[in-house]
């Protein structure tokens, strides 16, 4: 018990988790997950799903969500650094609208918390990176939806890395903005 450190980010239900590291001339250990631990600060889900994926330096993905199966995510990177970035869409929410971003990476090996109700999205800052996310419900083909990155409405800070060209997908360029959101 008592193997991570918890922060809360300025919007409500979204958590920057650290977990306790033991090292020696060996290596290390980390429990990356323990139920009991995330219960105790408040993140009591069930993950369904674990996903992997890898990118290049520049790649931005996002800003993903499911429309009618939103899904909770636990994102961290196990190689490189990410920039990684939640905006609330929950109706009736104060901060509704609102982006938090952290910098992830396989040396902080912080982990971010984002609730059901929110968009996702992240840049890549390293020469490559390894992304993994636990699901709290399961991909549905069809049920996605998105926002785009550079809405100026959301006015995301991306921290894209001088001389760097962003790699972003035809259909992430093409997202509407939050504008446009509310309106559906």
């Amino acid at each position: 018990m008592g193997q991570i450190t918890v922060e809360s980010c300025g919007i409500e239900g979204l958590k920057v988790i650290t977990p306790k590291v033991f090292g020696d001339e060996r290596g290390y250990f980390m429990e990356t997950y323990n139920y009991n631990d995330f219960k105790g600060a408040g993140i009591d889900r069930v993950f369904v799903q674990d996903n992997q994926s890898s990118s290049g330096k520049g790649v931005l993905r996002g800003l993903h969500f499911q429309i009618e199966h939103p899904q909770a995510k636990l994102v961290r990177v196990v190689r490189g650094e990410v920039f990684d970035v939640a905006v609330d869409l929950r109706e009736g929410s104060a901060t509704f609208g609102q982006w938090h971003g952290v910098v992830l990476s396989a040396e902080n090996r912080k982990q971010f918390y984002i609730p059901e109700g929110f968009a996702h999205g992240y840049l890549v800052l390293s020469d490559y990176a390894e992304f993994c996310y636990k699901c709290t419900d399961f991909y549905h083909p069809g049920d996605e939806g998105g926002l785009r990155w550079n809405d100026p409405d959301l006015g995301i800070d991306w921290p894209l890395p001088e001389g760097v060209e962003l790699n972003i997908n035809e259909r992430d360029r093409n997202w509407s903005g939050i504008k446009e959101y509310k309106k559906n």
